[in-house]
């Protein structure tokens, strides 16, 4: 048995792909789903609960439950795992959203199949957010990236095979990129003379890397990740996959999987190249700024349910970009909650969009309307992800986006005082009219899809939500509520991370 207990969360996926080839009938195969869902949140709970005890304690390390096996030694190479407050927050989100999407999945076309790429997916997601060794945490991200081709590509809908390539096309190029940064960053990982190292805890503490080779990996690193976050113009792969892929895939695409991006962003670039991070952001501000207000806007002239939230993803996720790139730890703090907001109002969006298109067969909103009187468990559960998505206090969507609008007008009032330009203050007040807008695009789809006259005949004899579907609606839903209503809990598990140490590596406030 491991005595660590982080590689359980590699462990259990893989004990379940194991069961899954061993079903015999449709029975099992949700018994393994469920089962296996089940045991990731019980492990992510744990997890929690044991790291909370360990920090009151008095643990003041940046990452604890830390343990390392080699792997190829010529290189260093190690399996190196190893969490703080933002790991362990990504972990409970991607355990919640693998839980429902396992129920949201339930009536899937080949669902051995399915399930077998949809959980070697969730392992790569977990292996990426345990790993503090760069060659294995670009390993674990692969395996999650691989399986989104056949899973659009076989269980999607539309344009799939078009859209599963454009997906893998571009998440490989920026991979490209990203694995020259980090090849980059391991060469330059160590003083000269010293044993060089791909962990992530060593390269810090070394502070090794020349300003010279920081001014090139930095933008290679920050783009690698950037692609998978939806930053523009990278963002195009996104709204195609999202409108293509299965209920499920939708939910742990734009759940967790892009999630990974933001996460990079901040563990591996601004991390290890701080640098650079400050005397470059100015670049990605500007493309980050653009995403949260393009996005948006693209939101509001879309007609296609999917199409209206891939957009609205690019927006939020842009908004993670953005946070992170003020390099304060008010805005940083709202851009890992924003992390977890949008994963999980996202992944109830999905759900949704899913369950109605199931039933009418369209995703076009000009073609559905009074569906509140149709099926009103579904329409309702519509609305509370609608207003969590333009920040209505009480639910997780306000505490996000008002630590990152304070913590972004803090940093450019202090750009702005000291001298140093305005860029950050403007692109602040830019970033925040998204809430507007997004507020537009959200009451018109509400308006439009659940109120006013039924426009198809054929959609009064439809059923509401069964036992199933409620179950993975209820379930987002709840902690959508979590997070609003004790934001102070979520707050300061991710401010253990930025303990004085990384203050110091930063240069944050």
């Amino acid at each position: 048995m491991f005595s660590n207990i982080l590689i359980y969360f590699v462990v259990i996926p893989l004990l379940m792909l194991g069961a899954l080839f061993l079903c015999r009938n449709i029975k099992q195969i949700r018994a393994v789903a469920v089962v296996g869902s089940i045991g990731l949140i019980a492990l992510s709970v744990y997890l929690l609960v044991q790291y909370l005890a360990l920090r009151a304690a008095g643990a003041t390390a940046p990452m604890l439950f830390c343990d390392s096996w080699t792997w190829f030694e010529p290189l260093n190479i190690h399996l190196a795992v190893g969490v703080d407050g933002i790991s362990i927050a990504m972990i409970l989100l991607s355990s919640i959203i693998v839980f429902a999407g396992s129920f949201a999945s339930w009536t899937i076309a080949q669902p051995k199949e399915f399930f077998l790429w949809l959980i070697l997916l969730s392992t790569g997601v977990f292996g990426f957010f345990i790993s503090i060794d760069l060659f294995t945490m670009f390993m674990f991200y692969e395996v999650a990236l691989i399986p989104m081709y056949l899973l659009i590509g076989v269980w999607g809908s539309g344009n799939k095979n078009y859209s599963a390539m454009k997906l893998t096309l571009m998440l490989m190029g920026g991979s490209a990129f990203l694995m020259l940064g980090l090849i980059g960053i391991y060469y330059h990982s160590a003083p000269e003379g010293s044993q060089l190292t791909w962990n992530l805890l060593e390269i810090v503490n070394n502070n090794a890397i020349p300003h010279g080779w920081q001014q090139f990996l930095f933008p290679m690193t920050f783009v690698g990740f950037g692609v998978l976050g939806a930053m523009f113009p990278f963002h195009t792969w996104s709204p195609d996959g999202h409108a293509s892929a299965p209920t499920a895939v939708s939910m742990l695409h734009a759940g967790v999987l892009m999630k990974l991006g933001g996460y990079g962003c901040f563990r591996v670039a601004i991390y290890t190249m701080p640098q650079a991070a400050h005397e470059l952001s100015w670049i990605f501000l500007i493309l980050t700024g653009i995403s949260v207000v393009y996005g948006a806007f693209c939101a509001c002239v879309k007609t296609d349910l999917k199409y209206i939230n891939a957009y609205s993803s690019v927006s939020h996720c842009g908004l993670v970009l953005f946070a992170i790139l003020m390099l304060n730890t008010t805005a940083m703090t709202g851009a890992i909650m924003q992390m977890l907001s949008h994963g999980l109002m996202t992944a109830l969006f999905f759900a949704l969009i899913g369950m109605i298109y199931g039933r009418t067969h369209t995703r076009e909103i000009t073609k559905m309307g009074g569906l509140m009187q149709i099926m009103p468990y579904l329409s309702v559960c519509y609305v509370i992800a609608g207003m969590a998505s333009l920040g209505l206090p009480g639910l997780s969507g306000f505490v996000a986006e008002m630590s990152i609008f304070v913590g972004s007008f803090q940093a450019g009032m202090a750009d702005f005082l000291g001298g140093n330009g305005s860029l950050r203050l403007v692109f602040t007040l830019v970033a925040c009219c998204s809430i507007v807008i997004t507020a537009v695009y959200i009451l018109r789809v509400v308006g439009k899809l659940l109120f006013g006259p039924v426009q198809d005949d054929h959609h009064r004899s439809l059923t509401d939500a069964t036992w199933w579907e409620r179950l993975s609606t209820v379930t987002l839903i709840l902690c959508v509520a979590a997070i609003g209503c004790f934001p102070n809990f979520f707050s300061d598990l991710i401010k253990f991370t930025f303990s004085p140490d990384i203050f110091a590596v930063l240069g944050m406030n």
